[in-house]
């Protein structure tokens, strides 16, 4: 049984979580509201969390250019869904590795791994790399590759997972009754990391869906393989574009007065951010639980 003094706390807490709650949501809800108004309301009236003037327009707009908004999100789709998998399958046993404590150089390679994380080699040096040596410019993997070599942190923070939350007496046991370390690694330690792995995907997850930089630099005839983020990019600096410079393109006044140049932004972020939001519900608990654990702990 709960205390008056306890009772009192778990009701004054839970009524702060609730206002963090809504002062988290209330910015989303605002933003889907904003996207279904009017752009003749918004400009009016400013935004609202009811729309005075109901209209899927903006929309209507985006999914106007064909198939290339369903396209954008298939690319983006399976540049996630590649990127994670590749990154957990790089991030895991390198991790794993340099929690063993018997590896020799340890010290020095977990140093390696964490140098990258406080210097890279700039841009401009970036882009001649990838673009003369491993020639990804205009291909799919311009998109896919650069992600994969900046996962310091991911290591680092799986790293201390391992170090701190799963037993050594436990893999001392099962060496000891004859398995292999590659079956330690597969029995023992993935099973028992599932909330960090949970988490460090969802970590690559957010940011290959969110990456409009690698398209914005090494797309530049293959516009065809913009992901969601590079095709609502380019659509809106198109829209910004007519609309600033509208004198040097012939009849392009009526046509810019149909664009719904304000709530046409918050439908793109709409388009951008919902796989993310439907998502992460189901991610929650590990994430959680994988942050306190490998990073409080580690």
């Amino acid at each position: 049984m709960f205390t008056k003094e306890e009772k009192r706390f778990q009701v004054f807490g839970n009524v702060i979580m609730v206002i963090f709650s809504l002062i988290a949501i209330m910015p989303i809800i605002l933003l889907f509201m904003s996207s279904i108004s009017s752009d003749a309301s918004l400009i009016k009236k400013g935004y609202s969390f009811w729309p005075e003037e109901f209209s899927l327009y903006a929309f209507e707009y985006v999914f106007k250019t064909g198939n290339a908004v369903p396209k954008a999100y298939l690319i983006s789709m399976i540049l996630t869904a590649a990127g994670v998998s590749l990154s957990l399958l790089i991030t895991t046993p390198l991790a794993y590795m340099l929690s063993y404590k018997l590896l020799v150089g340890r010290g020095f390679l977990t140093f390696y791994v964490f140098f990258t994380m406080l210097f890279n080699g700039g841009l401009v040096p970036t882009y001649i790399n990838y673009t003369t040596v491993f020639h990804i410019k205009d291909t799919f993997f311009s998109l896919l590759i650069p992600g994969l070599v900046t996962n310091g942190m991911y290591i680092m923070l799986m790293k201390s997972y391992f170090t701190a939350s799963i037993p050594d007496e436990i893999q001392e046991a099962a060496r000891i009754d004859g398995a292999s370390e590659l079956k330690v690694f597969t029995t023992i330690s993935i099973p028992l990391a599932k909330p960090i792995i949970t988490t460090i995907g969802l970590f690559a997850g957010i940011g290959y869906w969110n990456d409009w930089q690698n398209g914005f630099i090494y797309l530049q005839k293959r516009t065809d393989l913009f992901s969601i983020q590079n095709l609502l990019n380019r659509m809106m600096q198109n829209i910004q574009f007519l609309s600033q410079n509208p004198s040097n393109i012939t009849n392009v006044d009526s046509g810019l007065a149909a664009i719904p140049t304000v709530s046409i932004r918050m439908a793109m972020a709409v388009l951008g951010i919902l796989p993310i939001i439907l998502v992460y519900p189901f991610v929650q608990r590990n994430f959680v639980k994988g942050i306190t654990l490998g990073g409080v702990k580690g």
